[in-house]
């Protein structure tokens, strides 16, 4: 009986923590499938050696591939970005 109980307040823990962190993932998502797709998938996301290890360096990573992809996001859309990278694929705190 404890192991249910335990098992949903671990649910709402990360429900919580993808929501406090700012932006939108659902645009996130529409701003990445439209802009960074034409140079990689998401698989890069979840190579076991990707580069990215912490939520700074996500940013980091999010604003070096705007370069790469020659497109200008505003803070927001970078941010709307970043949520959705770290809600779907990475997760940091």
């Amino acid at each position: 009986m404890r192991i249910l109980p335990l098992s949903l307040l671990s649910l709402l823990a990360v429900n919580v923590h993808a929501a406090a962190l700012p932006g939108d993932a659902a645009e996130g998502k529409r701003l990445h499938d439209a802009s960074c797709t034409g140079c990689h998938d998401t698989a890069v996301y979840t190579h076991k050696n990707h580069a990215v290890r912490s939520l700074e360096g996500l940013g980091k990573q999010v604003e070096n591939c705007t370069h790469m992809a020659q497109k200008e996001f505003t803070s927001a859309e970078k941010q709307d970005i970043v949520k959705y990278l770290n809600d779907k694929f990475y997760r940091f705190e």
